[in-house]
């Protein structure tokens, strides 16, 4: 099957439009947000969010009935590249996280009540959410391990455990929690999904999580990374996510097309990284010429750039696949290209900063925040070493261990093998002779 990366042509218009303004209006922003209060945000986001709405893009993950575009992954892969230029793009699309990913969780497994009251909202913008899952005892590589219990009462569920990294949580108006309903259930049938208003008693948002990519004083507007005890919160079972169980399936619907869009994003990261690289290069002059003559710079740039196209053609492909066989097809692909577009990320910011010396590592220029936001990446829906490992397990599959154990390219073998099978053509040539 060919492989097709193409969009039609009124979609290339609208990636366009989408690069001009995400540059023009949305990078300004970040000079001055650290200035602007709540309201402040709110007010120059709500006239960014109209245009984009009257351009079609709003929530472009969402199928139309639900207010989106219906955009497959390739689609979106191409947008969230433009997006991922600006932390705050995402927010002028209605596609930021993880408000995007809970939006999908209600769009595939809600009721038309929990659609009604929480999905609705949450597009138009006047609810919040968080994704509460991992857990500060338990390896968040690995979800089977989780402690927080939900325990059915009654027509209602009793919630208690401990979590953080719930991003958003402090400034959230509901959390999606994943506990733990049948301990002795298959690992991953223990699970399962509940919509918490965070106003419940017994939520309780200990602290927000500094963090090398979100330091305290980045706190506030964009919310941090919660750490929450749940302490005998009382929910009805009207606010269970689909099944008892089904926790583990749910998440991966959502974290698959999650992670392409995280590598198409770091793409954009790069990118913008590597356009800084480039200028430098051209206009910074050092021993006796100009960096852009430097063989170290010249490696850089042509490293960066062989690695960005790697990444973003393996990216494309994962989406394709998933657009075009689905999910499950896709897994190998998208667990690929979540450790390779990490690295690639960091290698590409890291050359830059590197490039511009002590102006890159100051606050002066987006490099050193980008280089933080860089390591974050290795750690995000996974750490690079569970994703390593799982592609690894997929390949293996497809090989078996010689059954004699002598190695299948093993020379002299091979060489006795094809003496004896070509021993007669061999034979006829020497009697011609």
């Amino acid at each position: 099957m060919a492989w097709d990366f193409s969009t039609e042509p009124e979609f290339e218009e609208q990636l366009a439009w989408m690069r001009e303004f995400v540059r023009e209006e949305i990078w300004p922003l970040e000079s001055i947000y650290g200035e602007l209060d709540q309201a402040q945000v709110d007010a120059i986001y709500a006239p960014l969010q109209a245009r984009v709405k009257a351009r079609g893009l709003w929530a472009a993950h969402l199928e139309p009935e639900l207010g989106g575009q219906g955009f497959g992954q390739v689609k979106l892969g191409l947008m969230h590249e433009i997006l991922g230029t600006s932390p705050f793009a995402p927010n002028a699309f209605g596609c930021q996280a993880p408000d995007s990913g809970n939006s999908e969780i209600l769009a595939l497994v809600g009721t038309e009540e929990q659609k009604d009251r929480y999905l609705h909202p949450l597009l138009n913008g006047d609810l919040k959410s968080a994704f509460s899952m991992t857990e500060p005892h338990t390896a968040g590589s690995d979800p089977t391990l989780l402690q927080t219990r939900a325990v059915r009462d009654g027509d209602e569920y009793v919630i208690d455990g401990h979590k953080w990294f719930s991003s958003n949580a402090s400034i959230a108006d509901f959390l999606i929690v994943m506990a733990v309903t049948d301990p002795d259930a298959r690992a991953h049938q223990r699970a399962t999904m509940f919509i918490v208003p965070v106003d419940t008693p017994g939520v309780n948002i200990l602290r927000d999580v500094s963090t090398m990519e979100h330091p305290q004083e980045e706190f506030g507007k964009l919310g941090g990374h919660a750490e929450i005890r749940y302490e005998n919160v009382r929910i009805p079972v009207e606010n269970r996510l689909g099944d008892e169980g089904a926790g583990f399936l749910i998440a991966q619907h959502r974290l698959g097309p999650g992670r392409i869009h995280h590598c198409m994003r770091w793409l954009g990261v790069s990118q913008r990284a590597f356009d800084m690289l480039c200028e430098r290069a051209q206009s910074r002059y050092a021993h006796g010429g100009l960096l852009a003559d430097k063989q170290t710079v010249q490696n850089w740039i042509a490293d960066s750039a062989a690695q960005m196209q790697a990444a973003r053609l393996m990216t494309l492909h994962a989406a394709w696949k998933m657009d075009t066989q689905g999910a499950s097809a896709a897994r190998t692909d998208i667990a690929l290209i979540k450790f390779f577009g990490a690295g690639v990320l960091h290698d590409v910011v890291d050359r830059a900063l590197q490039a511009h010396g002590s102006l890159g590592y100051s606050t002066d220029m987006p490099l050193e925040a980008m280089y933080r936001f860089s390591r974050a990446a290795r750690l995000y829906d996974g750490p690079d070493e569970v994703h390593r490992q799982s592609v690894a397990r997929q390949l293996l599959r497809g090989y078996t261990a010689p059954l004699d154990g002598v190695p299948t390219e093993h020379v002299p073998t091979r060489q006795a093998a094809a003496r004896e099978k070509f021993q007669h053509i061999l034979a006829a040539a020497t009697a011609n002779d």
